[in-house]
């Protein structure tokens, strides 16, 4: 028995009076009608309708069941609203993972425009460049920029791409020797992100080994040095932009062959995605589209 609708059932008979007024309604016969009445009463146990051919009346125990019936179908239709009042108006919490350098440069302005956007949607973010279980952490939504394919269990959509600059700064260029070619780079000392998937190998033309001074796990922190011509950087372009633009550094074999970084937003697997994050991701594609 679907106790549901037999609720449903016997409220409108209630306030109808009538089987044969319920089923014009509800477009369902009327045997079918007091089928459903008749299994909710035997599992009761006890009779909630007196009827006869003209009128039906309710017993006492009808009456008192008929009003809990009624709240319990009001709170139904409550929670229902609550569900498709968060559809159109998102609220809620989430809470993020980023790649440390990612949220320090175009994340913080994109999530500045978010919660602008959406005010009601309250963020707790953390930044790190650690592989995170997402699921076992609890996060909702997680990015991570890669140049290379990955499997995941997790929902991925592309966002954006990303250009990798070799980066250094005037100063170094001129006291070193030239670099013309990518295989110029094994002579030269050039930093190592430590959680580049590569390591020391810079997938530039054919790929060159190279050699440094400086291991890091933060390109943020690289690019400092690299400013003060310590060295050579392979630098996602959203880390080195600003300094390129400024002309701290220059950007070295332009024309040489590089991968791309493409950025995903990653969230578990689910049946129902909750409106926050449904929202949060549509304005990220957007946002990145423009």
């Amino acid at each position: 028995m679907d106790k549901l609708r037999a609720l449903q059932f016997f409220v409108r008979l209630a306030d109808l009076g009538s089987f044969t007024r319920v089923a014009e309604q509800t477009n369902v016969t009327k045997s079918m009608i007091s089928k459903e009445i008749s299994k909710l009463e035997e599992s009761l146990g006890a009779r909630l309708l007196h009827r006869s051919t003209r009128n039906i009346e309710l017993t006492h125990v009808g009456q008192g069941y008929l009003q809990r019936a009624r709240a319990i179908l009001a709170q139904l239709d409550d929670a229902d609203s609550f569900v498709q009042d968060l559809q159109q108006h998102a609220k809620g919490k989430l809470k993020i993972n980023a790649p440390m350098a990612l949220g320090l440069t175009d994340l913080s302005v994109v999530f500045a425009d978010f919660m602008e956007a959406y005010p009601d949607i309250h963020l707790d973010i953390h930044l790190g460049d650690e592989n995170t279980d997402l699921v076992e952490q609890g996060f909702d939504l997680g990015f991570r920029a890669s140049s290379r394919p990955f499997d995941s269990q997790y929902v991925g959509r592309p966002l954006t791409r990303f250009e990798y600059r070799i980066c250094a700064a005037p100063s170094y260029i001129e006291r070193h020797t030239a670099i013309t070619k990518a295989a110029d780079l094994s002579q030269h000392n050039c930093f190592v992100y430590s959680y580049f998937q590569g390591k020391n190998l810079w997938p530039i033309g054919e790929g060159v080994t190279i050699e440094g001074k400086l291991r890091a796990n933060s390109t943020i922190f690289m690019m400092e040095a690299i400013k003060r011509g310590q060295g050579i950087g392979f630098i996602p372009e959203f880390v080195c932009r600003e300094a390129i633009d400024k002309g701290e550094v220059v950007e070295i074999l332009a024309g040489e062959t590089k991968p791309n970084l493409t950025l995903y937003a990653l969230y578990p697997a689910r049946r129902y995605v909750p409106p926050a994050l449904t929202h949060c991701i549509q304005f990220l594609e957007k946002w990145f589209e423009r």
